[in-house]
């Protein structure tokens, strides 16, 4: 079953290298489809250190939340810009109200930020600068390696990735037992992720 669940990662440059490779490598090799989307297809992306790229797969215009099991949104400076799209906004606003599980990690949650979700009532953890800019918002903030919220999993920073990316595919496993098998936009799309030589 592993293989016919897809995993939307919504990316933009500068996203946080480990943060983006670890978890979609654990990802694809447990057999889900992971469609890399931007604001366009076919852009060539770079993780702010440098030691990743990335290309686009699918449009944001082009893709439907109901077409994917889990959300996954990489830290680094890519949330940030995702933010001032309003179509990431309502992209991620849409994937919420379907209560699949959302991972974000480390700046990741700013994207949960702007589209209103993140208040009173919700529990996470992020990046420590944006730790404060939650609170803000009523949230409860923890300062710990995985949080995990209804259908949220959150993490801080590069060295909490193990059990960021376990808590992914567990719930992975839920996932796919309660949705049964699902086919969908970006079906055979092949994956166009490499590392600079």
């Amino acid at each position: 079953m592993a293989d016919s669940l897809k995993v939307a990662c919504l990316l933009d440059e500068d996203f946080e290298d480990s943060e983006f490779r670890k978890p979609y490598d654990a990802l694809r090799s447990a057999g889900y489809v992971v469609n890399i989307i931007g604001k366009e297809p076919g852009k060539e992306l770079k993780g702010k250190s440098g030691r990743e790229t990335a290309n686009t797969e699918l449009s944001i215009a082009d893709v439907k939340p109901e077409d994917y099991a889990m959300l996954f949104i990489p830290g680094g400076h890519s949330p940030d810009r995702l933010r001032a799209d309003k179509r990431f906004i309502q992209f991620v606003k849409s994937f919420d109200a379907l209560h699949r599980p959302i991972a974000a990690v480390c700046h990741g949650p700013q994207l949960l930020m702007a589209a209103g979700l993140v208040g009173r009532g919700r529990t996470l953890t992020a990046w420590s600068t944006v730790q404060e800019d939650l609170k803000y918002t009523g949230a409860t903030v923890k300062d710990e390696p995985l949080v995990r919220d209804a259908n949220w999993i959150t993490s801080r920073k590069p060295e909490d990735l193990d059990v960021f990316t376990s808590a992914m595919l567990e719930a992975l496993k839920y996932a796919g037992s309660e949705m049964g098998v699902m086919r969908g936009a970006g079906e055979g799309v092949q994956p166009s992720v490499k590392r600079p030589s």
